[in-house]
């Protein structure tokens, strides 16, 4: 078994259209296919450690040719659940299958919404209608100084976000208001995610917004997080994924703020007693993929891949390292939202004795059903494991037994030199 897993999200880093992106939209000059797109857009890609591991195994991408042999076991996942973003997609991960679309409003929330909100937080409202975060607070900043009155927005995804300067309404206020809207959001607008988005600036062509984000999802259903804290394991949380499973069955969480962080996080995580360290890295997707971006994004991914040599250097015996995406955001087409793709699939161990090729797989819930194999956990999530498929060394597969490590002594033996 499998002692500690590290599940490192890259969000939206698609790998190519889904066989139903047209159904959500993605199709024409909207198909996407985020890494390949962006990589032929910047000129090539160079990332020397997602290399090594197989990234250029799963599909073609400028700059970035198959390894031979690949470290990592790769492959390529297909989302199940109805959507394309970053909740549903995580859900999915951890064995949940989301069947039933959350609603979303391509025209603004209907007045009862709306009028009930403005009752509980005793103002009015600007806004309501879908719009970029970035544009929104750009139209309308000047006149929420000038008024006092949130900033209610939506997206191509089922949220209800709402922005404020911090210092007309300051960030505690604003959450406070979020609840509220979180309260209000029952069916048939039971909408998947309330988001607070607070910004800063003098005028429109200064407004910027802070790490002082925040999600209010609705609460998960039963997954493997809940599984994993039940049967006595730690799960830490970094970056937004405690939000996005409602702070359940975490032994810590930590809402950091930007790529940089989440691999701080992640690295001071890995010295600490945990059996899961889940981080997502949301930069690829908040700060590019919805900027059309491919410049930018191309910079986080090259330092994304610096930031793994750290990560790889301190694996060690019984850890098993995923990396995955969520759902794509092509930089490259006119669209400005999420895309449904492919998500890229590279699962490195040092007791790995090679790479091998996981094909694609039809659920992401089979990280779910591989990370129980690999616990040696009760199957409940499907029969989607690939943990088999893993060429581990014999002495893997069967329940570890105590090292040095353990006990915090002889720290690193058993690493394999990166």
């Amino acid at each position: 078994m499998i002692r500690r897993v590290i599940l490192l999200v890259m969000d939206g880093c698609g790998v190519g259209a889904a066989p139903d992106a047209a159904q959500f939209g993605d199709f024409g000059v909207n198909e996407p296919n985020t890494l390949a797109h962006l990589a032929e857009a910047v000129g090539g890609l160079h990332l020397p450690n997602l290399q090594r591991l197989g990234l250029g195994n799963i599909l073609p991408i400028q700059g970035v040719p198959p390894a031979q042999p690949p470290l990592a076991a790769y492959g390529k996942m297909q989302e199940r659940s109805a959507g394309k973003d970053t909740v549903t997609g995580h859900w999915e991960m951890m064995g949940v299958i989301t069947e039933d679309p959350f609603p979303t409003y391509p025209h603004g929330f209907p007045p009862e919404v709306i009028s009930a909100f403005e009752r509980a937080i005793g103002t009015k409202i600007l806004g309501n209608y879908p719009a970029s975060g970035t544009e929104i607070i750009k139209q309308l900043g000047e006149e929420h100084l000038r008024t006092g009155y949130p900033i209610v927005y939506t997206s191509a995804d089922s949220v209800f976000q709402i922005a404020a300067h911090e210092e007309v309404i300051p960030p505690q206020r604003l959450y406070e208001m979020c609840l509220i809207a979180r309260e209000i959001l029952k069916p048939p607008h039971h909408v998947q995610r309330v988001i607070a988005r607070p910004f800063v600036g003098k005028d429109a062509s200064s407004f910027r917004r802070t790490e002082n984000r925040r999600d209010f999802p609705l609460p998960p259903p039963y997954n493997l997080i809940d599984q994993l804290a039940e049967t006595g394991r730690k799960v830490n949380g970094i970056g937004v994924i405690g939000q996005v499973f409602a702070e359940r069955g975490f032994a810590y969480s930590v809402r950091t703020g930007s790529n940089p962080e989440h691999f701080r996080a992640t690295l001071q995580a890995m010295e600490q007693p945990a059996d899961f360290i889940f981080t997502n890295f949301e930069d690829f997707d908040m700060l590019y993929g919805h900027r059309n971006d491919p410049q930018g994004f191309a910079r986080a991914l090259q330092e994304f891949d610096a930031g793994l040599t750290e990560v790889l250097q301190r694996l060690r015996t019984g850890d098993l390292l995923i990396l995955t995406a969520d759902h794509g955001n092509d930089p490259t087409t006119p669209s400005t939202d999420h895309s449904r793709e492919y998500v890229p699939l590279l699962c490195y161990s040092p007791d790995m004795e090679q790479g091998v090729d996981l094909g694609t797989r039809d659920c992401f819930a089979d990280i779910a059903a591989t990370m129980a194999d690999a616990f040696g956990l009760e199957a409940k999530w499907g029969e989607g494991s690939f943990y088999p498929m893993l060429r581990m060394r014999a002495s893997l597969t069967s329940p570890p037994t105590p090292s040095p490590e353990d006990s915090g002594e002889g720290r690193g033996q058993g690493m394999r030199r990166w």
